[in-house]
């Protein structure tokens, strides 16, 4: 109950709307439960289509058309409309999908918060109110002691992971031993990796930080760490910007025909406009139109600093690089740090400064972006599952429950 009752303070005025929702859908989902029995509800974000949730929406409309598989997303956002050539789509966060959510026998998503209102299901779930099936696809394999997914917090029916590794501490560490909830299947989106050579562009680049907590969530606390009243003093932006306008970064591009692809966290994406550049092998392009996926497969090489994507770019034997110029700050109010140790665990160098990250890049070119077999091989060993039957995988498990 104290977990309960420790949510209140983040709720808003809005959650008082959602209550009355939720009270008026009850009697509407209970009747249209007497006529749909097992209805599987999917949604990632409220404007998203491009995740897990999403590509084992895409496999059951395909593969087993007799599931009543209903897809939760804006009806206005730019992605919309590729689910709906899929099938039935229902409006992100209002009555109809309080219905839904109420009377759906799975519920199925990439994101934790992927229901009508996070807060008021929060409640109905966590106090044991209502009963019901939710399956956790994740946005990203767990690499970081992420106290949120614990099992006393979330009381998943089932937990997706993709590693062996992965599997073995979200057992232990989340408390989903032994209650047979977390499996390993493999995400969704994997299967689609393997066209990845199809799209390949052997010079581009792929620049991808993750975001902040304390840029993003901005409190009483966040000063310590930033101040916020203007974004371009963060050292965030300071260490992007800085490396985006490197005359040393440029002219490598330029004499060697290689592109750089700048492209944030979604949750940076409000500050994306504080970025620029003049240099024309330099690219910042906008959130909506691009999908993370294809900028993945289309790119031959990744820098990240902590952003989970690196796994999907591993997965496909691609090699990358580290830049954790605020590793402390990082994992003081980010995330703590978990199993996996980016220096001797991870699929490439772990750079600190600017001079680091130049130096490794320019060796890389040199060598036309080649994976190194020390990598190759940490990769090999992390990733046991490898095939094109992930979805498949995914949907046995969540059919069985």
């Amino acid at each position: 109950m104290h977990k309960i009752l420790g949510r209140i303070k983040y709720a808003h005025p809005h959650d008082m709307l959602h209550i009355f929702l939720f009270l008026l859908a009850v009697p509407c989902a209970f009747v249209f439960r007497v006529f749909h029995k097992d209805v599987w509800l999917f949604c990632e974000d409220w404007n998203e289509a491009r995740d897990n949730a999403y590509w084992l929406f895409k496999y059951v409309r395909e593969k087993h058309p007799e599931i009543e598989a209903v897809y939760a997303i804006h009806p206005k956002c730019a992605e919309a409309s590729k689910v709906r050539g899929l099938g039935k789509t229902i409006p992100y966060g209002g009555f109809i999908h309080w219905v839904y959510y109420l009377a759906s026998s799975k519920k199925i998503s990439s994101q934790k918060g992927g229901k009508p209102n996070p807060s008021v299901c929060y409640f109905l779930e966590i106090s044991g109110l209502m009963k019901n099936t939710r399956v956790f696809l994740q946005h990203g394999i767990t690499v970081n002691d992420a106290k949120w997914l614990y099992y006393d917090v979330c009381r998943f029916s089932l937990f997706v992971c993709a590693a062996k590794r992965e599997l073995e501490f979200v057992e232990n560490t989340f408390g989903y031993k032994n209650k047979n909830i977390a499996k390993l299947l493999g995400f969704c989106r994997f299967d689609n990796l393997a066209n990845f050579p199809k799209l390949l562009k052997p010079r581009q680049i792929l620049v991808m930080p993750t975001w902040r907590d304390w840029l993003v969530r901005v409190d009483s606390t966040s000063r310590k760490y930033d101040d916020m009243s203007d974004f371009t003093t963060t050292e965030y932006f300071r260490a992007w910007n800085a490396f985006l306008h490197s005359d040393t970064l440029q002219e490598m591009l330029c004499q060697q025909g290689y592109t750089l692809v700048f492209y944030p966290h979604r949750n940076m994406q409000r500050f994306i406009s504080h970025f620029s550049t003049d240099c024309p092998n330099i690219v910042i392009p906008d959130y909506e139109t691009n999908d993370v996926q294809r900028l993945l497969m289309e790119s031959a090489f990744l820098i990240t600093d902590y952003s989970s994507i690196f796994m999907d770019f591993a997965y496909m034997q691609k090699p990358l690089m580290y830049y954790q110029f605020d590793c402390k700050k990082f994992r003081e109010r980010h995330y703590q740090e978990g199993y996996f140790s980016y220096e001797k665990d991870g699929f490439g160098e772990v750079c600190q400064t600017e001079k680091e990250l130049l130096e490794n890049l320019a060796l890389y070119c040199k060598e036309n972006l080649a994976l190194k077999d020390i990598y190759r091989k940490r990769i090999d060993s992390f990733f046991t599952l490898r095939d094109d039957k992930n979805c498949e995988r995914n949907f046995e498990a969540i059919r069985e429950l």
